[in-house]
């Protein structure tokens, strides 16, 4: 039985909204290090107001490593917490992971 169902309505009512807003705040904190990490290791000099070519790769590939690295450690974490409680069965794993 899920432990939230057990909650009164109006205090699940604000545990949830308290959730999502933590939810919220982690997806702009995560958004932030992306940013701050790939364009630290990117851009590396300003030539220009706009970004050259090289600059754009390398920040796109970045990003996409970041954002697997994320995903991958989440799945990682959530695997973790369900063999700790003793339910190993029912994980997915992440798409394109094999």
């Amino acid at each position: 039985m899920n432990p939230i169902q057990n909650i009164p309505p109006h205090q699940r009512q604000e545990f949830m909204r308290t959730l999502e807003e933590l939810q919220v705040k982690d997806s702009l904190l995560m958004y932030n290090r992306l940013v701050e990490r790939c364009f630290k290791e990117c851009v590396t000099r300003f030539r220009s107001k706009k970004m050259d070519d090289t600059e754009l790769s390398c920040v796109s590939k970045c990003a996409e490593k970041y954002l697997k690295l994320t995903s991958r450690a989440g799945f990682r974490f959530a695997e973790f917490q369900s063999q700790q409680s003793g339910s190993e069965g029912g994980v997915v794993p992440p798409p394109g992971n094999n």
